[in-house]
């Protein structure tokens, strides 16, 4: 076994593996950002290296940063968690040829074989696994979109290689869009995947996304556990998880299962993945292979016993897997909703920050909560929303169900505004009772005005229990040479420089020079940025990163017309102009964070 774990990640996932670490015995080591400096990830490691600014592709995405740290902290191990570097081929080979140093998933070669998507279509279809009908290679030019349509019809979706939960997919409904969203696909490719290759697929109208966790060591056995339904989604998101599905009868289970064993096996994978499947009308067809652990792993966890995060770590270190398929039993229900800082009566907008006022998770049997934050923690917006995950298990379904609602109204969050609301909705929500839910529910039948009274009625506000500070708490980090030392000073009644008291931590700090500044957002734009002229101005209505400028100063625009694409929370928004006039000042650049409130555009 491994002697330190460096974990390429952060928030609730990064202490999921420390978690894991500290039951073998293995020490931790965290990586963070500026802005992360205060994590809770950062707190539970042994030890703690600064990696870079708040932006992703300055500090977590950074892939010498990230090697040089585990080599100061003298780390014999590398695990990504999920997201970020977690199916990055690249850093694989690169953490793969560095000596001393194993990399804890699938090879580079894997990832390159199952984790491209048509590369992984391939794999699949020679091992006699169903697949939608698509395109085994990349896509180019709108022509073949249109080509494809009038043979399998419309809509058809347009998907990035590299993509993955919504991110990089497009539908197209009719040939007059096939242009626009093939170069939309493309682009979202590039910036987040560094690969604008993509392919085409027959979308599915009413589809349940049914996906099967697998393991499998270096010694040649592949064991599936089971399946998970997360066919709650928005915008392809997943919002509630659960196992085992509700519509899949024992037979259909069975063939789903022994086909992800067999695609995986047919592919030489090792460690953990997640085979993803579409299921309509009886018939299932492979989506994708996730080349890593996922969010919703720990569903599998409660139904099955099996630590999976261990078992990464000891497939890694060469051990064999210690029970057969026969040995993998289901037992019981259970579901996993992502306690997110967003919005839902608000097309679950994102939180433009806040602080944990009052944070008191449930309990009691049956109820899991992964999480990194504590009260009074400043809740990060720089990366996703997510605060905590809670995982609850029930004999059955309905008991699941039923103990879910009680872990829910125990919830304790103020200070931020969350999607727990949305939760206790969906539990009283009828089709979700009743497992007739499909992918495109909450985007296309939910009623938006029954989301809306839930977050009235039980949603705390964002402002909540926030109070004027009579204690100005100071916290230094110290490097040496890249380590963290932390060194925390109380002033009692002190008054800073200038007279007046410091604005809380992760407010805006108000006006004048220093708004925005420091090192936490990374964001250049900001609520200081000096507007030329008398013009209007347009601003981020989130936070989010600019993927394109679509104007150019002096440009004439109507109302309608899209100056920026911003991405927010895995998904392109349009911002458009809200009336007619002409560009007169940009204020961001393609590839800048950008921070709610944010002016982005002049126009007059």
């Amino acid at each position: 076994m491994f002697r330190k774990v460096l974990v390429a990640n952060r928030g609730e996932i990064a202490v999921r593996v420390m978690r894991a670490c500290e039951e073998l015995n293995v020490s931790t080591v965290a990586v963070y950002s500026e802005a992360d400096k205060n994590g809770g990830h950062v707190r539970y490691a042994d030890e703690a290296y600064n990696v870079g600014p708040a932006r992703a592709a300055d500090s977590y995405l950074d892939h010498d940063a990230v090697i040089e740290a585990a080599h100061k902290a003298d780390a014999d191990a590398i695990h990504p968690g999920y997201g970020f570097l977690a199916e990055n081929a690249d850093f694989a080979r690169k953490v793969e040829a560095e000596d001393g140093i194993t990399w804890i998933g699938p090879t580079a070669h894997s990832m390159e074989q199952l984790g491209e998507k048509t590369k992984a279509r391939r794999v699949m279809q020679e091992a006699d696994v169903p697949i939608v009908p698509g395109t085994t290679d990349p896509v180019e030019d709108p022509q073949e979109v249109t080509d494809f349509a009038d043979e399998h019809g419309y809509p058809v979706a347009i998907k990035a290689e590299g993509g993955g939960g919504g991110r990089g997919m497009k539908v197209v409904q009719s040939a007059d869009e096939a242009a626009d969203q093939l170069e939309s696909a493309k682009r979202e490719g590039e910036a987040y995947f560094d690969n604008d290759s993509v392919y085409l697929e027959r979308y599915l109208e009413q589809p349940r996304h049914i996906e099967v966790q697998i393991i499998a060591d270096q010694h040649g056995n592949v064991r599936h556990l089971g399946e998970r339904d997360c066919s709650l989604q928005r915008r392809h998101q997943k919002v509630i998880e659960e196992g085992p599905s509700p519509v899949l009868s024992d037979d259909l289970r069975e063939q789903i299962g022994e086909a992800a064993r067999r695609g995986v096996q047919a592919s030489d994978y090792v460690n953990a993945g997640t085979v993803e499947f579409l299921v309509e009308d009886g018939e299932f067809y492979f989506l994708e292979v996730n080349t890593r652990i996922q969010v919703e792993h720990t569903v599998t966890e409660e139904l099955t016993g099996i630590d999976i995060v261990k078992w990464q770590l000891e497939v890694a270190a060469g051990e064999e897997l210690d029970f057969s398929q026969d040995d993998v039993d289901l037992d019981g229900h259970a579901m996993e909703f992502r306690i997110n800082a967003e919005n839902a009566a608000n097309e679950f907008s994102p939180a433009p920050g806040g602080k944990l006022a009052t944070y008191d998770p449930p309990g009691g049997i049956g109820v899991r909560v992964d999480d990194a934050l504590r009260q009074g923690d400043e809740i990060v917006t720089d990366y996703d929303s997510m605060i905590a995950k809670l995982i609850v298990w029930g004999s059955d379904r309905d008991e699941c169900i039923e103990r879910s609602l009680r872990a829910l109204r125990e919830y304790d969050i103020e200070g931020v505004t969350t999607i727990v609301p949305f939760h206790r909705l969906m539990l009283t929500d009828e089709r979700f009772v009743e497992g007739t839910h499909t992918t495109k529910y909450l985007d296309e039948e939910v009623d938006r005005d029954r989301i809306a009274e839930a977050q009235a009625q039980w949603g705390t506000g964002a402002g909540a229990g926030e109070e004027e500070e009579e204690v100005v708490e100071r916290e230094f980090t110290v490097e040496v040479n890249g380590k963290r030392f932390e060194v925390n000073l109380e002033e009692r009644g002190a008054m800073p420089v200038g007279g007046s008291r410091s604005a809380p931590r992760g407010g805006n700090g108000g006006g004048g020079s220093d708004a925005g500044g420091g090192g936490g957002g990374g964001s250049a734009a900001s609520a200081g940025v000096e507007v030329e002229g008398d013009g209007e101005t347009v601003e981020a209505e989130m936070q989010g990163t600019i993927l394109s400028v679509e104007v150019d100063e002096g440009d004439e625009v109507a109302s309608g017309d899209v100056l920026v694409v911003l991405e927010a929370m895995k998904m392109e928004n349009d911002v458009v102009a809200s009336r007619g006039g002409t560009v007169t000042q940009i204020a961001i650049d393609e590839g800048q964070s950008v921070d709610m409130g944010d002016v982005l555009i002049v126009l007059e």
